[in-house]
């Protein structure tokens, strides 16, 4: 019993700190944006090679994300979703970006990657 029980264990321990598969996922479309995301933002911010990568996979992650919230909301539903990942993502800029970086990365963000906006009806 008490074999099956730490097999359990185990295994439940295992799901519980894999990786969220939606990032695990390769997604071609949003590699491909996001090297051009990346390279609009390096023209701004003059990234180093490691900035670069790293900053590139977050955009790659977030695009992810995005897209997935794209096919299944609408409305102000995905519009308040869009946008609190928008702010998490530049959160998460923090530990790539200079402070000088940070500042002006805040600043192009809305022209290099604008947020939908929902029209009234």
């Amino acid at each position: 019993m008490k074999k099956i029980a730490s097999i359990l264990i185990l295994l439940l321990s295992i799901s519980a700190f894999s990786q969220d598969p939606v990032f695990q996922k390769s997604n071609p479309k949003a590699e491909e944006r996001a090297i051009e995301i990346t390279n609009s933002y390096d023209l701004q911010l003059s990234l180093t090679e490691k900035q670069e990568l790293l900053f590139q996979q977050k955009v790659a992650e977030f695009l992810i994300r995005r897209y997935k919230i794209e096919s299944e909301f609408s409305g102000k539903e995905k519009l308040d979703l869009l946008y609190n990942l928008q702010r998490e993502e530049t959160a998460e800029m923090n530990d790539i970006l200079t402070r000088p970086q940070m500042d002006v990365y805040k600043q192009v963000k809305p022209t290099i990657q604008p947020l939908e906006t929902v029209e009234k009806e």
